[in-house]
């Protein structure tokens, strides 16, 4: 039959095009949306044959940067799935979001709000969406910078030498490491240990360094060694002298000491600085130990010291004398001596006066460092009583720590409430001299060529012992190695979540001191 070829289709052509279409779907992987973004895009690496972008050293959106919306300091999540896989932070309203690929949450919300630029939070490299290249420019290094601080050597040796004074973006002025902590509910009794802690100088150069405990491997499970990269983190920022803002959130690190604690030390609930501190040093030596309990670490070194404790059990009381006397000559009764450590002494308060005076105003009653401190020169016994037995102890001192933390015990609890003793101890903030304090064997005299402490931090609590009607404030002094006069040079501070004020060093000994940390003058 024939037929016109001017009205017979092309069907060879036809044939040709669906079998090309057909070997394109064949080829083609399937994409299902709704695992994009817990699927990491693919990198786009630079090769010989394949150049960079032509618009990576120039690109044009550089300019919509925010920095002032730029706060890196809490959990790096997508604000949409709340993932902490493969996060991008949008550079222009600060939000993070999941993956780059076409169907991710960065990449809808470059599209539809216009936002260009992205940091890769985890590999700190810039991209341009939803162009999707890569941006490369040093005007860029200080977000880097504020994302994740370095410390050299020379510049943790150079802290304690300068006063240098930095600027933040809004013009606010501070000193590094004097910066406030954001209180977020009620971790106001966490912040002022972090702070504390921040200024114990040979722990917070070793945590500065990320070097130093790099390569520790905890053992299989434990999670206690993110304490100690998100407490090195924490105090990376404390010190950055390149910050976009005068104050930190610690909100990484508090979570990270809720998640370990078991939710014993939380955010939303007011605790006990006391028993923080203690379970933060105990983690952290554990950590830093790699599960080794017997092992030393810079906790153990820094604010660990020796003393003996006398025990004796009292014999039950009785109307005969001579009773007493030959139960007394029994084994049970004799004292026994041990050596055990501390990290931390803790001063008995004298008990509060009873009675109100004339003007219907309870009197505060003042007591001397010293008097508290006699507990341990070996020779004052103290009766410790339980339901069953009493016992006699004394305690005398065979070795000081570099940093000595003295702990006055304020809080008294009981099956209905908390009381708290507002004795104020009148204290000395330098020349305290721990030698009288210290045994008697020459050997340990010979040890100690060293005894004069000085305050470093000072942790008040002011208000009721109740939670939500007490509050807990820091005084730190802002210490400087030199031998010229500096402006700022030994001044006290006092900081109280993101208050910060300077101090007269004549207030510091009208507060109800609670925790206080000093240092030996070497």
């Amino acid at each position: 039959i024939e037929t016109d070829s001017r009205t017979q289709p092309n069907l060879s052509f036809s044939y040709t095009a669906m079998i090309t279409m057909e070997n394109i779907k064949r080829e083609a992987p399937e994409w299902d949306e709704d695992n994009e973004d817990e699927v990491t895009p693919k990198k786009r690496t630079r090769t010989k044959n394949q150049g960079e972008h032509h618009l990576s050293r120039s690109c044009p959106y550089l300019d919509t940067i925010n920095r002032l919306f730029l706060d890196f300091d809490f959990e790096k999540l997508c604000s949409i799935s709340l993932s902490n896989n493969n996060v991008y932070a949008c550079l222009v309203c600060g939000k993070y979001f999941q993956g780059r690929g076409q169907h991710s949450h960065a990449y809808t919300h470059s599209c539809q709000l216009g936002h260009r630029v992205f940091l890769n939070v985890a590999t700190l490299r810039f991209y341009c969406l939803p162009d999707n290249y890569e941006i490369i420019d040093p005007s860029l290094d200080d977000i880097k910078y504020v994302v994740k601080p370095t410390f050299t050597v020379e510049h943790v040796a150079s802290l304690d030498h300068t006063s240098k004074l930095s600027i933040a973006l809004d013009g606010t002025k501070y000193l590094p490491g004097i910066v406030g902590l954001n209180n977020i509910k009620a971790n106001d009794y966490m912040n002022v240990v972090l702070h504390a802690l921040a200024h114990v100088v040979p722990f917070r150069d070793y945590l500065l360094r990320e070097d130093n405990y790099s390569h520790i491997i905890p053992p299989p499970g434990d999670q206690t060694f993110i304490l100690v990269q998100r407490l090195g983190e924490l105090f990376r920022k404390l010190w950055n002298p390149r910050n976009f803002k005068a104050h930190v959130s610690p909100h990484e690190m508090l979570q990270a000491v809720a998640s370990i604690s078991k939710k014993r030390f939380k955010i939303t609930e007011q605790g006990d600085t006391i028993e923080f501190l203690s379970w933060l040093f105990n983690m952290l030596h554990k950590a830093l130990c790699g599960g080794k309990k017997s092992a030393d670490s810079v906790i153990h070194n820094i604010f660990q010291g020796e003393m003996k404790v006398y025990t004796r059990k009292l014999p039950p009381p009785s109307d005969n004398p001579e009773d007493t006397l030959r139960a007394l000559e029994n084994e049970e009764y004799k004292e026994i001596v041990e050596e055990s450590p501390f990290l931390y002494l803790t001063c008995d308060l004298p008990p509060p006066p009873l009675f109100q005076d004339e003007l219907e105003k309870n009197i505060i009653p003042q007591v001397p460092l010293f008097d508290l401190l006699s507990k341990f020169n070996g020779t004052a016994e103290k009766e410790y009583k339980t339901h069953k037995e009493s016992h006699v102890k004394r305690f005398e001192i065979t070795k000081l720590p570099p940093y000595l933390i003295l702990y006055y015990k304020r809080f008294t609890k009981n099956n209905f409430y908390v009381e708290k003793n507002p004795t104020i101890v009148n204290f000395p903030i330098k020349d305290i001299d721990m030698a009288e304090f210290l045994s008697s064997d020459p050997k340990v005299q010979d040890a100690h060529p060293h005894t004069v402490y000085d305050l470093v931090a000072n942790i008040c609590h002011d208000g009721q012992p109740a939670p939500r009607k007490g509050t807990y404030r820091v005084h730190i002094r802002q210490k400087m190695h030199t031998h010229t006069h500096i402006q700022g040079a030994n001044q006290w501070y006092e900081l109280q979540d993101l208050h910060v004020q300077e101090l007269l060093p004549q207030m510091i000994t009208l507060a109800e001191a609670y925790i206080q940390i000093w240092e030996l003058r070497q």
